[in-house]
């Protein structure tokens, strides 16, 4: 789009008027809605789809799944081997009471450093496929988002306060990837090894397998019902993270007016809640799922000291070797670990299903209608014709109903009213922001809906009251109004719109890099540069939004005969409260709760001591009265 702004900061708005070009600090009217993240995570559903943007790894992860799988197996067989090493020192010394054979137990210990070995090395080999595999599908589910973000209308970030948003797109989207770096290659590892181990033990012997597997049932017991309790704790953690985020950007961003008015006893103490809200979450999360470790490590030492009371039993009555009884008691640990490393990693798992769905939450969020395929006539002459056209933000609160306007081409079209009339509502429908709900709007006879919202906006440039710069040079800054702008043409702009005349004062001249809120500038500096921009785009319809509002009468000179020459022979709308600078429309608007309720000229709507008369009369009168009594 060609519009100079496109995300500035907002302003409070009434019930049924949406903020300006901005979300709404604190949400919205969907805010409570979609995305709040008040309910439970719902963990099955939501770690199916998460694991379903691994599918496009498929073969990596069979290739992982393969070298576990033979990693497990050399794994599983180091203790059988280690035994027959203990079985040889033992029959040496104890049973036949000669030398130990070395050879045979070099050659025992060499193969069981062999299998350990190649147990190593196909663990360090698929631990980086698994890195590979979990970054390369989280910068799909990144650029996913992204592309997302570009789908969603606006009435979506109207609704989503801006660091709730910002941490779904960056916290959580850092923690799904974290949890699934830490857990994905250990829940592998620990279920092929629980797989292995228990073979091993049922072939060692089945009565002490048996045994073994009693604390199966009470693992997973206890990870059910403590895992049950912390989902919910972690789904507020979550939540809470975005509310703070939310909060601190807000008081960042408005920092200047929190210290002119003395607000930082309110900020600090808002801070303060929001904070303890996420200490209290975190913790209980962090506490309850943090039981399981310790429970699971009782259960693997009471299992241990059966295993091995029965073990001596067994080898005093025969049945068993020493060297037996020795690998499966380090069966029974190594069967205990996967167990309870399962259990740990579920505060993890937890914690990223959590973020997922927060995720998935934007992604499923309902996108812009499709973009038809019409075409606007080239060139673009601007005529723009409302027919019967109707549109509310709610529902049950109508806004504007039957409208009928047309602006001719070159025309300038001024609109006034007071705050809420329906104003920014009108060039909100043009661009297609919101889409109407009766009626239609056309340019030069097509109707809006019908065009791709990229080809509409092309045509279309905006300069609004707050001036939105980005971290970058004011030759950047200008430059972005049109793709492979020449330096002639950012000089000509710049020129035209008299940004050279204060450009030169500065150190770097356009080189001149803009900080991040814009302060080395002052307004009119930035509103100069912001109808540069416009002006490099060449639009055939102008938007003004009270341009010229936040600077002061002298620049507004500069600003007022800057915009004059941005507006020669294009169709302009002009959205403005000081009524001194739009005496030179051809037509202006008078709006009152989202009906025209005057149009005309100037002198005419003067004349006819109506409600724009009224509207002058407040804001001269009184300045008139002065000068009299001087």
């Amino acid at each position: 789009m060609s519009a100079s702004q496109q995300t500035p900061a907002p302003v409070k708005a009434r019930a049924n008027e949406r903020p300006k070009y901005g979300p709404q600090r604190g949400g919205g009217p969907m805010a409570h809605g979609q995305g709040s993240g008040e309910k439970a995570v719902s963990f099955g559903p939501s770690m199916k789809r998460l694991l379903g943007h691994l599918r496009p790894e498929l073969l990596g992860i069979v290739a992982v799944i393969a070298m576990t799988v033979v990693g497990t197996v050399l794994n599983s067989i180091g203790p059988v081997i280690l035994g027959q090493g203990t079985n040889l020192i033992f029959d040496a010394v104890v049973t036949t009471k000669t030398a130990i054979p070395l050879d045979r137990l070099a050659q025992v210990l060499g193969w069981a450093l062999a299998a350990y070995l190649g147990f190593f090395l196909l663990s360090w080999a698929s631990g980086f496929m698994i890195n590979a595999i979990v970054q390369r599908s989280v910068y799909r589910m990144r650029k996913q988002v992204s592309e997302k973000l570009t789908r969603l209308p606006l009435k979506y970030f109207d609704g989503q306060p801006r660091g709730e948003l910002l941490s779904r797109v960056t916290n959580d989207v850092d923690n799904v990837s974290q949890s699934l770096q830490q857990t994905l290659s250990q829940i592998l590892s620990n279920i092929f090894t629980l797989i292995g181990v228990v073979f091993m033990m049922f072939w060692l012997s089945w009565q002490l397998a048996l045994v073994a597997l009693v604390t199966i049932p009470v693992a997973l017991g206890v990870t059910v019902l403590i895992g049950s309790r912390s989902q919910k704790l972690f789904a507020k953690t979550w939540k809470a993270t975005g509310e703070l985020n939310s909060q601190i950007e807000e008081a960042y961003t408005g920092h200047d007016l929190v210290t002119v008015f003395g607000r930082r006893r309110e900020v600090e103490a808002s801070f303060r809640e929001k904070n303890g809200e996420l200490f209290t979450a975190t913790f209980g999360a962090q506490f309850i799922s943090g039981i399981i470790m310790p429970v699971m490590f009782f259960v693997g030492n009471l299992n241990y000291v059966v295993i091995a009371v029965v073990g001596g039993l067994m080898v005093t009555g025969g049945s068993m070797t020493i060297g037996g009884v020795q690998a499966f008691i380090q069966y029974s640990r190594m069967f205990t670990q996967p167990i309870t490393s399962l259990a740990s990693m579920a505060n993890l798992l937890q914690s990223g299903v959590a973020s997922a769905e927060r995720v998935f939450e934007v992604l499923d969020a309902e996108e812009e209608s499709p973009d038809a395929q019409a075409e606007l006539p080239s060139p673009v002459a601007g005529r723009v014709a409302f027919e019967h056209v109707t549109f509310s933000y709610l529902p049950d609160k109508p806004l504007i109903t039957d409208l009928n306007l047309v602006a001719e081409p070159g025309s300038t079209v001024a609109i006034v009213g007071p705050t809420g009339a329906g104003k920014t509502t009108l060039v909100n429908l043009i661009l297609r922001f919101y889409d109407v709900q009766g009626g239609r709007i056309t340019i030069d006879g097509v109707d809006v809906a019908s065009v791709p919202r990229s080809v509409l906006r092309d045509e279309i440039g905006m300069v609004l009251q707050d001036t939105w710069l980005f971290g970058g040079t004011i030759r950047d800054n200008i430059a972005y109004g049109k793709v492979g702008a020449s330096e002639d043409e950012i000089l000509a702009a710049a020129t035209a719109t008299y940004v050279d005349r204060f450009v030169h004062a500065l150190p770097d001249g356009y080189d001149t890099v803009i900080n991040e809120e814009a302060s080395n500038l002052s307004a009119g500096e930035k509103q100069l540069i912001t109808i540069a921009r416009a002006f490099l785009s060449d639009p055939s319809i102008l938007i003004l939004d009270e341009a010229t509002s936040s600077v002061d009468t002298r620049t507004e000179v500069l600003v007022q005969k800057a915009m004059g020459r941005l507006r020669a022979d294009r169709t302009s709308f002009v959205i403005a409260h000081r009524l001194s600078t739009i005496r030179d429309a051809d037509v202006i608007l008078v709006m009152e709760n989202g009906a025209i309720v005057e149009q005309g000229s100037h002198d005419e709507l003067l004349a006819a001591h109506g409600a724009y008369d009224r509207l002058y009369q407040s804001q001269f009168a009184a300045a008139i009265t002065e000068d009299d009594a001087a």
